[in-house]
């Protein structure tokens, strides 16, 4: 098939480029992740749309190709979905944190992302050190459920054809759509997922806000930190929670305002065995978790409970047929 048509419209910079339709963006990114372009063909797909960037009809298409070739896995509950693609450079990576904390106070967790990262500190390496084994199949993921604990699922699992586009970073030195699109998936099926999203640009936080009321998704969107969507330690960041493409006030908060009078104990160390330790260690009771982040669970905690209430309804009316 070959892209080359597509790449002549995005390919002509930041101000001369053509956005796509949702449909031409749905039949891009499936020619892309089929095998249907060239190395050559996806290089060029992958740095003209980091010059240009994207729209949103595009990430609609693009996210409408990869869910189309995702593995899913069933669930009756609501589940909390953490995409994980950053890592840490600078700061601890307290995404294993977030997820096992809301694992423990009940909630389904599924998080996705890389195995590996040479340049970062995964949450991969992170699971890893707590013991925790990757999960291969939607058996692993509901027996991590039924112990209260997040289930992790690579993206090679997940989607093999989306993790060869995330590869392409490592030819042409930047990332890809794709790397946009894996924070987008919902990787479940058979219940309401919400789903954790985080941004560095105000623009591409709008544009995140945007996707979530056109699309009635249930999502939380927050400044990341380093790309992760843990909340910062350090000082609170503006959250916002979507319930069926509503933004609801209730379960999010404000971004925090003026100096910072207090930091939490975090480690001196970023590495994957130290944030393990520290991770147990607040996990026990041994050291406090940073706020920013235990009102991040209480925000995602009350969502959820709204997101279940309808099931609850149903199966009361139900019982009293």
């Amino acid at each position: 098939m070959g892209i080359a048509s597509y790449i002549k419209e995005i390919g002509r910079g930041a101000n001369g480029a053509r956005s796509l339709s949702v449909e031409a963006a749905d039949t891009l990114m499936s020619a892309v992740l089929d095998g249907q372009a060239s190395d050559l063909e996806v290089g060029a797909f992958a740095l003209a749309m980091r010059m240009k960037g994207e729209t949103l009809d595009e990430l609609v298409g693009f996210l409408a190709a990869a869910q189309a070739r995702i593995t899913r896995f069933r669930s009756e509950r609501p589940v909390v979905v953490i995409p994980t693609y950053n890592g840490a450079r600078r700061l601890p990576n307290l995404t294993p944190l977030l997820a096992m904390t809301l694992a423990q106070e009940g909630a389904r967790v599924l998080v996705h992302g890389p195995s590996q990262d040479p340049t970062r500190v995964t949450t991969a390496a992170i699971f890893r050190d707590l013991g925790m084994p990757v999960a291969q199949d939607e058996g692993d993921v509901h027996a991590f459920w039924a112990r209260r604990e997040p289930a992790f699922v690579s993206t090679a699992t997940l989607s093999p054809a989306l993790q060869r586009l995330l590869d392409v970073r490592w030819s042409v030195g930047v990332r890809n759509s794709g790397h946009t699109v894996a924070k987008m998936l919902n990787p479940c099926s058979g219940a309401r997922v919400l789903r954790l999203a985080s941004f560095t640009h105000p623009e591409f936080g709008a544009l995140m806000g945007a996707w979530a009321q056109r699309e009635r998704i249930d999502a939380m969107l927050l400044r990341g930190t380093e790309g992760e969507v843990a909340a910062d330690p350090r000082r609170q960041p503006r959250m916002e929670t979507w319930i069926g493409g509503q933004l609801r006030s209730e379960w999010s908060m404000p971004a925090h305002e003026g100096v910072v009078t207090e930091l939490p104990v975090l480690p001196r160390e970023i590495d994957a065995a130290t944030t393990a330790l520290y991770i147990q260690s607040v996990l026990s009771g041994e050291k406090p978790a940073p706020a920013p982040l235990t009102r991040q669970v209480q925000c995602i905690l009350g969502a959820l409970e709204e997101m279940e209430a309808p099931l609850a309804v149903c199966e009361a009316a139900g019982a009293a047929v």
